[in-house]
């Protein structure tokens, strides 16, 4: 039997299966034991290689997860909270649990607590979590704010990367796909906000042909951004590379696989083969924080 459960990590650090706690949401995380534990299994395997390059540490750590159900929309809870889920990852929550789990190691206190704090600063704007509208739905946004703190850096444009254009619009025009905006006109409306800020920004992508002639820029535990063809969207997927033998490929929660896995072909071949990826972002995550 799965329980839903609050875990007061931050104020209590304690957690009671089957309980829900009426506490402020920024208190409160939604996880269970089973997290938990996942996350101290990982940091046991992970403490000896603490000194790698953040890049490395990147790709051992998703390593780890290698073989992890992809669920997708664990993040979907009400109210909104931090979720913790390493029992079912999808591309974003992979990339994100990856990156935050990195800076616990390279931080003076790895615990579980450190993680949570890395995990809701990467997740929400200014790391504050009041409502739903707080998270970084769009993966051009999570890009900007992440770059904001130092936290990440977008090397697209350093790498070969040409302008490109982002006109979002998704979120607020198909409302109905998304529970905590139907019937919600003041959500949609500071969503649609948002949409023109980002839009106002500048990006810049690897066109799907430029992939290979600019391999060698990118380097093993980069985030890779798919861009996507979609109408009002920007990212499709995300992965994190690596590079096995010669060929530059990339760890992934996979939708068709129905897990996490380093994907058989090249990150070139991935690319040109989904219908409606145009290019990719490439992110690297700071070395110090």
């Amino acid at each position: 039997m799965t329980f839903r459960y609050y875990c007061l990590v931050i104020l209590l650090s304690v957690s009671l299966v089957g309980k829900v706690f009426a506490v402020p949401a920024k208190d409160t995380i939604y996880c269970t034991n089973e997290d938990k534990a996942i996350f101290e299994r990982c940091l046991e395997r992970m403490i000896p290689e603490k000194s790698l390059p953040a890049g490395d540490l990147m790709v051992e750590t998703a390593r780890f997860f290698l073989g992890i159900p992809y669920v997708a929309a664990t993040l979907e809870q009400i109210p909104e909270a931090l979720v913790v889920n390493f029992r079912g990852l999808d591309c974003m929550t992979l990339v994100e649990s990856t990156s935050a789990f990195v800076r616990t190691l390279q931080s003076e206190s790895p615990t579980f607590a450190e993680y949570c704090y890395y995990l809701r600063s990467a997740r929400y704007r200014n790391g504050e979590i009041e409502d739903y509208t707080d998270r970084l739905h769009y993966t051009t946004d999570w890009i900007y704010e992440n770059q904001q703190t130092g936290w990440i850096k977008d090397v697209t444009k350093e790498i070969g990367g040409e302008p490109l254009d982002i006109n979002l619009s998704f979120m607020s025009t198909h409302p109905g796909s998304y529970p905590q905006l139907k019937d919600s006109p003041e959500r949609i409306a500071i969503i649609a906000e948002k949409e023109k800020e980002i839009n106002k920004r500048s990006y810049y992508y690897l066109p799907e042909d430029k992939i290979g002639l600019c391999a060698d820029g990118i380097k093993n535990g980069d985030i890779i951004c798919f861009v996507t063809s979609i109408k009002g969207l920007d990212i499709s997927h995300v992965g994190i590379a690596c590079r096995v033998g010669s060929k530059l490929t990339f760890i992934h929660a996979s939708s068709t696989a129905k897990k996490v896995i380093v994907s058989e072909e090249s990150l070139e071949s991935y690319t040109k083969r989904i219908k409606g990826n145009i290019g990719i972002m490439v992110l690297r995550l700071s070395e110090h924080h």
